[in-house]
């Protein structure tokens, strides 16, 4: 299924390789940030409800 890509090969499947990893960092930053400011938004939510 995969295309003769000849002398290229290597170039081609380190990109995607890099490409792919790049991809999974970048999802896997963007959970761990949003976890963190979620759970840095409901302190200030409590703190807020117990002067309000």
């Amino acid at each position: 299924m995969m295309p003769d890509l000849g002398k290229y090969a290597d170039t081609v499947l380190s990109a995607y390789a890099a490409s792919l990893l790049l991809l999974v960092a970048l999802v896997a930053f963007s959970i761990w940030r949003g976890r963190k400011v979620r759970a840095e938004m409901e302190k200030v939510e409590q703190r807020v409800s117990r002067h309000g």
